[in-house]
Protein backbone atom coordinates (compact mmCIF):
# COMPACT_ATOMS: atom_id res chain seq x y z
CA UNK A 1 0.00 0.00 0.00
CA UNK A 2 1.00 3.88 -0.82
CA UNK A 3 2.22 5.34 2.73
CA UNK A 4 0.04 8.00 3.35
CA UNK A 5 0.53 11.92 2.73
CA UNK A 6 2.12 13.31 5.86
CA UNK A 7 1.33 17.17 6.56
CA UNK A 8 2.16 19.57 9.07
CA UNK A 9 -0.31 22.28 10.18
CA UNK A 10 0.84 25.71 11.22
CA UNK A 11 -1.66 28.62 12.05
CA UNK A 12 -1.39 30.45 15.12
CA UNK A 13 -5.36 29.72 15.62
CA UNK A 14 -5.63 26.91 17.49
CA UNK A 15 -9.19 26.11 16.04
CA UNK A 16 -7.52 26.53 12.64
CA UNK A 17 -5.35 23.92 13.17
CA UNK A 18 -7.25 21.09 15.36
CA UNK A 19 -10.41 21.60 12.27
CA UNK A 20 -7.75 21.02 9.89
CA UNK A 21 -6.49 18.10 11.27
CA UNK A 22 -9.73 16.37 12.15
CA UNK A 23 -10.80 16.89 8.76
CA UNK A 24 -7.44 15.44 6.93
CA UNK A 25 -7.21 12.95 9.51
CA UNK A 26 -10.15 11.48 8.11
CA UNK A 27 -8.76 10.89 4.80
CA UNK A 28 -7.53 7.17 4.48
CA UNK A 29 -4.53 8.36 2.29
CA UNK A 30 -3.58 11.67 4.52
CA UNK A 31 -2.30 11.74 7.97
CA UNK A 32 -1.54 14.95 10.12
CA UNK A 33 1.69 14.03 12.05
CA UNK A 34 1.98 17.54 13.45
CA UNK A 35 1.17 20.92 14.60
CA UNK A 36 3.31 24.67 14.88
CA UNK A 37 2.25 28.09 15.74
CA UNK A 38 4.44 29.89 14.18
CA UNK A 39 6.90 29.78 11.43
CA UNK A 40 10.02 28.62 13.28
CA UNK A 41 7.94 26.24 15.03
CA UNK A 42 7.06 24.47 11.52
CA UNK A 43 10.94 24.91 10.66
CA UNK A 44 11.41 23.18 13.83
CA UNK A 45 8.97 20.47 12.88
CA UNK A 46 9.78 19.98 9.05
CA UNK A 47 13.29 19.13 10.35
CA UNK A 48 12.25 16.57 13.02
CA UNK A 49 8.85 14.97 11.35
CA UNK A 50 10.18 15.82 7.38
CA UNK A 51 6.24 16.00 5.55
CA UNK A 52 5.42 16.12 2.37
CA UNK A 53 3.18 19.30 2.87
CA UNK A 54 3.17 22.03 5.09
CA UNK A 55 -0.02 23.75 5.34
CA UNK A 56 1.13 27.41 5.99
CA UNK A 57 -0.70 30.30 7.26
CA UNK A 58 0.73 33.47 6.40
CA UNK A 59 0.29 35.90 9.43
CA UNK A 60 2.23 34.59 12.78
CA UNK A 61 4.09 35.63 15.48
CA UNK A 62 7.49 35.68 15.72
CA UNK A 63 8.52 34.13 11.94
CA UNK A 64 5.64 34.63 9.49
CA UNK A 65 4.69 31.79 6.86
CA UNK A 66 6.47 33.89 4.10
CA UNK A 67 9.70 33.69 5.45
CA UNK A 68 9.24 30.55 7.06
CA UNK A 69 8.27 28.95 3.36
CA UNK A 70 11.29 30.25 2.06
CA UNK A 71 13.40 28.97 4.79
CA UNK A 72 12.14 25.05 4.13
CA UNK A 73 11.98 25.45 0.25
CA UNK A 74 15.57 26.92 -0.33
CA UNK A 75 17.31 24.03 0.99
CA UNK A 76 19.51 21.82 -0.90
CA UNK A 77 17.49 18.38 -1.96
CA UNK A 78 14.15 19.55 0.21
CA UNK A 79 11.16 18.10 -1.42
CA UNK A 80 9.02 19.49 1.19
CA UNK A 81 5.75 21.25 -0.04
CA UNK A 82 3.83 24.18 0.98
CA UNK A 83 0.15 24.91 1.23
CA UNK A 84 -0.35 28.46 2.41
CA UNK A 85 -3.63 29.26 3.90
CA UNK A 86 -5.04 32.67 3.31
CA UNK A 87 -8.60 34.16 3.60
CA UNK A 88 -9.02 35.47 0.12
CA UNK A 89 -7.46 34.83 -2.94
CA UNK A 90 -6.29 37.97 -4.43
CA UNK A 91 -3.72 38.92 -1.78
CA UNK A 92 -0.53 40.00 -1.99
CA UNK A 93 0.58 37.93 0.46
CA UNK A 94 0.08 34.88 -1.45
CA UNK A 95 2.25 36.14 -4.40
CA UNK A 96 5.09 36.49 -2.25
CA UNK A 97 4.80 32.78 -0.79
CA UNK A 98 4.59 31.87 -4.36
CA UNK A 99 7.43 33.06 -4.72
CA UNK A 100 8.95 31.64 -1.99
CA UNK A 101 8.24 28.43 -2.88
CA UNK A 102 4.95 27.65 -1.75
CA UNK A 103 3.20 25.66 -4.32
CA UNK A 104 -0.04 26.67 -4.00
CA UNK A 105 -3.06 28.04 -1.42
CA UNK A 106 -5.96 27.11 -0.13
CA UNK A 107 -8.97 29.50 1.21
CA UNK A 108 -9.66 29.60 4.84
CA UNK A 109 -12.90 28.25 4.38
CA UNK A 110 -12.43 25.50 1.79
CA UNK A 111 -14.87 22.48 2.10
CA UNK A 112 -13.41 19.00 3.73
CA UNK A 113 -13.24 17.90 -0.22
CA UNK A 114 -11.51 20.62 -1.12
CA UNK A 115 -8.81 20.98 2.18
CA UNK A 116 -8.09 17.01 0.86
CA UNK A 117 -7.83 17.44 -2.75
CA UNK A 118 -5.56 20.36 -2.56
CA UNK A 119 -2.94 17.91 0.04
CA UNK A 120 -3.37 15.86 -2.66
CA UNK A 121 -2.37 17.84 -5.58
CA UNK A 122 0.45 19.63 -3.93
CA UNK A 123 2.38 16.48 -2.54
CA UNK A 124 1.63 15.12 -6.41
CA UNK A 125 3.39 18.45 -7.50
CA UNK A 126 1.78 17.35 -11.23
CA UNK A 127 -0.34 20.13 -11.41
CA UNK A 128 -1.73 24.31 -10.16
CA UNK A 129 -4.02 24.05 -7.68
CA UNK A 130 -6.83 25.80 -8.79
CA UNK A 131 -5.49 26.85 -12.38
CA UNK A 132 -7.02 29.33 -12.99
CA UNK A 133 -7.37 31.36 -9.84
CA UNK A 134 -3.68 30.85 -9.66
CA UNK A 135 -3.07 32.18 -12.72
CA UNK A 136 -5.21 35.33 -12.41
CA UNK A 137 -2.96 35.49 -8.62
CA UNK A 138 0.13 35.60 -10.51
CA UNK A 139 -1.32 37.64 -13.31
CA UNK A 140 -2.71 39.99 -11.14
CA UNK A 141 0.57 41.29 -9.16
CA UNK A 142 3.41 40.30 -12.24
CA UNK A 143 1.68 43.18 -13.24
CA UNK A 144 3.40 45.79 -10.58
CA UNK A 145 6.85 43.85 -10.90
CA UNK A 146 7.85 46.29 -14.45
CA UNK A 147 9.96 45.16 -16.21
CA UNK A 148 11.30 41.34 -17.00
CA UNK A 149 13.77 40.09 -14.31
CA UNK A 150 17.07 39.92 -16.35
CA UNK A 151 18.77 37.34 -14.85
CA UNK A 152 15.40 35.08 -15.54
CA UNK A 153 14.89 36.22 -18.74
CA UNK A 154 18.41 34.42 -19.55
CA UNK A 155 17.93 31.41 -18.17
CA UNK A 156 14.89 30.72 -20.76
CA UNK A 157 17.62 30.32 -23.30
CA UNK A 158 18.69 27.08 -21.48
CA UNK A 159 15.32 25.50 -22.70
CA UNK A 160 14.71 23.70 -26.47
CA UNK A 161 11.70 25.65 -28.55
CA UNK A 162 9.36 22.83 -27.31
CA UNK A 163 10.14 23.33 -23.98
CA UNK A 164 9.78 27.19 -24.31
CA UNK A 165 6.21 26.84 -25.66
CA UNK A 166 4.96 24.08 -22.85
CA UNK A 167 6.80 26.52 -20.42
CA UNK A 168 3.78 29.28 -21.52
CA UNK A 169 0.77 26.40 -21.76
CA UNK A 170 1.74 25.64 -18.07
CA UNK A 171 1.75 29.35 -17.35
CA UNK A 172 -1.58 29.55 -19.16
CA UNK A 173 -3.11 27.09 -16.79
CA UNK A 174 -3.78 23.91 -18.81
CA UNK A 175 -3.02 20.40 -17.50
CA UNK A 176 -1.18 18.16 -19.25
CA UNK A 177 -3.89 16.72 -21.25
CA UNK A 178 -4.98 19.97 -22.29
CA UNK A 179 -0.74 20.82 -23.49
CA UNK A 180 -0.95 17.41 -25.53
CA UNK A 181 -3.68 18.13 -27.04
CA UNK A 182 -3.01 21.63 -27.89
CA UNK A 183 0.41 20.42 -29.49
CA UNK A 184 -0.81 17.30 -30.80
CA UNK A 185 1.72 15.47 -28.38
CA UNK A 186 1.28 12.50 -25.92
CA UNK A 187 0.60 12.98 -22.21
CA UNK A 188 3.42 11.38 -21.36
CA UNK A 189 5.76 13.30 -23.79
CA UNK A 190 4.53 16.50 -22.51
CA UNK A 191 5.29 15.25 -19.17
CA UNK A 192 8.88 14.70 -19.71
CA UNK A 193 8.95 18.11 -21.51
CA UNK A 194 7.44 19.56 -17.81
CA UNK A 195 10.29 17.15 -15.86
CA UNK A 196 12.97 18.74 -18.33
CA UNK A 197 11.85 22.15 -17.74
CA UNK A 198 11.70 22.14 -13.61
CA UNK A 199 15.22 20.58 -13.85
CA UNK A 200 16.73 22.82 -16.23
CA UNK A 201 15.09 25.84 -14.30
CA UNK A 202 15.94 24.47 -11.25
CA UNK A 203 11.90 24.82 -9.92
CA UNK A 204 10.19 22.95 -7.56
CA UNK A 205 6.75 22.19 -9.70
CA UNK A 206 4.25 23.75 -11.83
CA UNK A 207 3.48 26.42 -9.88
CA UNK A 208 7.17 27.94 -9.46
CA UNK A 209 7.24 27.39 -13.34
CA UNK A 210 4.60 29.57 -13.60
CA UNK A 211 5.65 32.42 -11.78
CA UNK A 212 8.87 32.37 -13.50
CA UNK A 213 7.42 32.14 -17.49
CA UNK A 214 5.42 35.77 -16.05
CA UNK A 215 8.68 37.29 -13.85
CA UNK A 216 10.47 36.32 -16.73
CA UNK A 217 8.45 38.16 -19.84
CA UNK A 218 7.96 34.96 -21.36
CA UNK A 219 4.94 35.28 -20.71
CA UNK A 220 2.86 39.00 -20.30
CA UNK A 221 -0.27 40.00 -18.73
CA UNK A 222 -2.70 40.78 -21.45
CA UNK A 223 -2.65 44.80 -21.51
CA UNK A 224 0.99 45.18 -20.71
Amino acid sequence: MTPPIRAVIADDQMMVRQGFTVLLNAEPDIEVVGQAVNGLDAITQVDELVPDVVLMDIRMPELGGIEATRRITAREGSTVKVLVLTTFDLDEYVYEALRAGASGFLLKDASADELAHAVRVVAAGDALLSPNITKRLIVEFSRTAGAPRAPLKERIGDLTERETEVLSLIAGGMSNAEIAGQLILAEQTVKTHVGRILVKLGLRDRTQAAVFAYESGLVRPAGL
